[in-house]
């Protein structure tokens, strides 16, 4: 038994409007991650009649602290890409020379409650901007967490370039960067070693984009994202050109970023009101915003889409953003 490996599947469920992550583990002698299968009646993608889906690995993570992590997608049973299955769509579109930047927002949360950490005895009695980037025991919660979940991200190979506390007691930030297609591949590991590390200190997560109501900012997950003529040939109107043709199919957009984004989506907490479109350079407050960076490097950069939510699938912004500015 000591030449088994052990890898940890992870796959995308066809539960809606957001799918939920599962996993299991196969010890195998094998020296890469086979394909394997698992009961799609279980999950809301088949019928018990006909029950079994199929897992296609797609990309390994070499895991020094466990089992190594496989993300794979879903097919049927006579191999055909599942409904479920969006990373298909959007590795059609997505190359490498695309990279992307998710700002992934959260809250901890108490699993028993369902409130977030801090929150315990009610609201809390001070104003959200007091606890962004908070240290000290009264101002922050659920660092250690976010830290242990950084530091296996990094372990696995999986660029995560910061975190922060955010404007909410009990709301964090990561940031994760990848190109192309694998961008997408590692927010969704990331994410599933969020949930998985916050179980291991009896926590839970919350990527709803608006879990608490009243004057708290939402959660949201902003797509900074680049090809190679914005990052070297860029021009003002390039990447004017690119906000237009992004605002033409904006409702689209909207569809492809996350349930409940109209409950952030208001026209207040750095947002724009859902029903609108607009951009401009620096402002937080719109749709796009085309970062200063971008400006003094004499247009030559990159472009933050503000408007997914924190539970959005990166495979349909991906196919998105992508689909959209290759046509």
């Amino acid at each position: 038994m000591t030449d088994f490996k052990t890898y940890e599947y992870i796959w995308l469920d066809g539960y809606t409007p957001e799918a939920n992550m599962r996993s299991k583990v196969k010890a195998t002698d094998e020296d890469t991650a086979p394909d394997w299968s698992f009961d799609g009646s279980s999950t809301q993608q088949a019928e018990g009649g006909s029950s079994d889906c199929l897992l296609l690995p797609v990309q390994t993570y070499e895991n020094p602290n466990g089992h190594d992590l496989v993300m794979t997608q879903v097919q049927a049973a006579d191999h055909t890409t599942h409904p479920s299955n969006f990373r298909a769509a959007a590795a059609e579109v997505v190359t490498d020379e695309w990279w992307f930047g998710f700002e992934q927002e959260f809250f901890f949360t108490d699993p028993k409650t369902g409130e977030p950490l801090g929150w315990e005895d009610g609201t809390p009695d001070r104003e959200q901007g007091e606890y962004y980037c908070g240290v000290g025991a009264s101002n922050v919660v659920g660092r250690e967490i976010s830290d242990a979940h950084l530091h296996a991200c990094l372990d696995l190979g999986i660029t995560l370039t910061g975190t922060n506390a955010e404007v909410a007691l009990g709301q964090w930030e990561y940031q994760c960067f990848g190109k192309g297609i694998k961008a997408a591949d590692d927010l969704w590991v990331s994410r599933y070693m969020l949930f998985k590390i916050a179980e291991e200190f009896g926590v839970g997560v919350n990527i709803h984009p608006k879990p608490k109501t009243g004057d708290w900012n939402g959660s949201g997950m902003h797509t900074n994202f680049s090809n190679e003529e914005m990052r070297s040939k860029g021009s003002k109107e390039l990447f004017e050109g690119m906000c237009e043709k992004l605002g033409k199919v904006h409702d689209e957009g909207i569809a492809s970023y996350g349930s409940d984004n109209d409950k952030r989506l208001t026209g207040l907490h750095e947002t724009q009101k859902i029903t609108e479109f607009s951009y401009g350079v620096s402002d937080r407050g719109a749709s796009i915003r085309i970062p200063v960076y971008t400006v003094e490097h004499d247009w030559n950069g990159y472009l933050e889409d503000r408007r997914p939510a924190s539970n959005a699938d990166p495979y349909k912004i991906l196919a998105h953003i992508v689909g959209t500015l290759t046509k």
